[in-house]
């Protein structure tokens, strides 16, 4: 049996999206790479993203995402705007609520193709990240390059449903040193379940230029929960105020971490690009 999908981006971040309410989904790692793979057969996206039945009260989905190297991962930014804006067009609703493996989701409507999204608290705990050993999160001891003179140190760590580490950068960094430098901090022993790595300039006490090397995935046009990760970052170093702009270069998310509760809060457009068909060989 042949299966739809939407492909869909959020700021060029671009996803393959499976509704599995008529057809269950059980993809192998395989099969994810096959879908993922840009060019010669595959559909080609950043990562995967199933929207199956609710299995909670209050929900009106669960949600599964996969990088584009077929691991399964607890969230995506900007794949939750866009699964957000389905299930609201579907429900004729300006308001819903969904379950992913890394907790209770939410979103509402916030203009035209654009949708906000309350990514619950972050984890600030060395446990919740995790690390593989207990360290201070706000200053972690680790660094790239020589010893007296490295290219990037002292990040911040945050949990956004995956790992995230936050280095902070005098000026806006290339793709190349992206993917050189996030490329080794990934596997680094700290992380025995790898991270996402962003690198942070602060242009402003509102705005944060950002570039993330994505776990899995590696350098994207943007990535909402590496977003939502170094707005946490930067608070928690006191660089900027609650609410800030964070731009990549392929645009900006409105970000708040909200001192009331606790929850980050994400702003940003959606963008649903057109459905196609799976080839039979990944269709299961």
């Amino acid at each position: 049996m042949s299966r739809t999908f939407l492909k869909m981006n959020g700021l060029g971040n671009d996803f393959v999206v499976i509704e599995t309410a008529s057809q269950p989904f059980d993809p192998s790692a395989e099969d994810i790479r096959a879908i993922a793979k840009r060019g010669e057969g595959g559909i080609g996206c950043d990562q995967v993203i199933a929207i199956d039945p609710p299995r909670a009260e209050g929900a009106s989905a669960y949600v599964r995402f996969w990088n584009s190297d077929g691991e399964a991962v607890g969230a995506c930014g900007n794949g939750t705007r866009c699964v957000a804006w389905l299930l609201m067009q579907s429900a004729g609703k300006d308001f819903v609520a969904f379950d992913t493996d890394g907790g209770r989701l939410s979103g509402k409507m916030a203009g035209d193709k654009r949708v906000t999204v309350d990514m619950g608290q972050p984890g600030l705990d060395w446990t919740q990240i995790p690390l593989s050993e207990e360290i201070n999160t706000e200053r972690v001891e680790l660094q790239v390059g020589p010893i007296d003179a490295p290219l990037v140190h002292t990040p911040v760590c945050v949990s956004m449903g995956n790992p995230h580490v936050v280095f902070f950068v005098e000026a806006p960094v290339t793709d190349a040193f992206a993917k050189g430098t996030g490329s080794l901090v990934e596997h680094h022993p700290l992380f025995p379940q790898g991270v996402n790595v962003g690198f942070a300039h602060i242009a402003a006490r509102d705005h944060i230029n950002l570039k993330v090397w994505e776990r899995g995935a590696g350098l994207t046009l943007a990535c909402g929960t590496g977003a939502c990760a170094a707005q946490v970052a930067a608070v928690r170093r006191g660089l900027t105020d609650r609410v800030a702009t964070v731009e990549f270069e392929s645009g900006a998310l409105v970000i708040e971490w909200r001192e009331a509760d606790g929850h980050v809060i994400m702003t940003g457009p959606i963008t649903l690009e057109y459905t196609g068909k799976l080839p039979e060989r990944v269709a299961a």
